[in-house]
């Protein structure tokens, strides 16, 4: 073992008596959702099949996809559409029941402004959230879509903003990942994209995922993620991790199953206590 990571094991260990565990229990719902859009599809638990996208071999034996595809929830569009970019400064947008094509800088959900300033209180009307927005003057190709939901998580709880894990995305965009501090921040739950196909349709469809979003905590980013180990090499491996390693990798190959699956059947027996 390297003299870092004896040290790093001293002052981690000194840490843990010290302070008080990583997460506290909360009585609080870990997050709350808030339609703004009427008739916007509902938030839906992420599954471990990935929408029914993922390869079966990959949905039995790969424990680590499956965890990762069921982690948070789906939001979707409020409802379906479609872009077109140009390759320049101009996008424009359609739906179902549209006159035509409409050039996109910011654009209201349909009627969601009338509404929003019906029920807002007076200082708030004429600041109802855009459901879609394009930068394409400043940033070629840029937009920004809302899914008509709010969201309020339970204290130092933040929401990752992601593309759906392991659901493949139109070839026509690539979405950006952010994280909002929803236990302090009130505000829209939306997703940003890059456009990187050119003059064609781009359909967005409200069956299908738009994003997804997975609770973090905010001890687990940030300057948590500054203090780590790492080992020089083969030869600074203890007897624990070489059993660790005996026990998720070389076991589960030699057992009854004999299929790529080895990480999941070490994961599966952990979790029932076998050795």
């Amino acid at each position: 073992m390297t003299q870092k990571r004896k040290a790093s094991k001293a002052k981690q260990g000194v840490a843990r008596d010290a302070r008080k565990p990583l997460i506290e229990p909360s009585t609080e719902p870990l997050i709350s959702f808030f339609r703004f859009i009427p008739g916007a599809r509902e938030p839906q638990r992420a599954d471990k099949s990935a929408a029914g996208s993922m390869p079966m071999r990959a949905y039995r034996y790969c424990e680590a996809m499956t965890t990762a595809s069921a982690f948070g929830w789906y939001l979707f569009p409020p409802m379906s559409f479609t872009l077109m970019w140009d390759g320049r400064l101009e996008v424009v947008w359609t739906y179902e029941g549209a006159d035509g094509w409409f050039p996109l800088k910011r654009a209201q959900f349909p009627n969601f402004a009338q509404q929003f300033d019906q029920v807002a209180p007076p200082d708030v009307r004429g600041y109802s959230p855009p459901f879609l927005g394009a930068s394409s003057d400043t940033e070629p190709g840029l937009i920004q879509i809302w899914t008509g939901w709010a969201a309020r998580t339970a204290p130092d709880w933040s929401l990752l903003i992601r593309p759906p894990a392991n659901i493949p995305q139109s070839l026509g965009v690539v979405s950006f990942e952010g994280i909002i501090e929803t236990d302090r921040w009130f505000g829209p739950l939306f997703v940003n994209m890059r456009l990187i196909r050119t003059n064609a349709p781009i359909e967005f469809d409200a069956d299908m995922p738009l994003l997804q979003v997975q609770p973090v905590h905010r001890d687990t980013y940030g300057k948590a993620l500054d203090d780590f180990d790492t080992v020089a090499g083969l030869a600074d491996l203890t007897p624990a991790d070489w059993d660790a390693f005996r026990k998720t990798v070389v076991r589960p190959k030699h057992g009854p199953l004999r299929h790529p699956g080895e990480y999941a059947a070490a994961t599966r027996k952990r979790r029932k206590g076998t050795p």
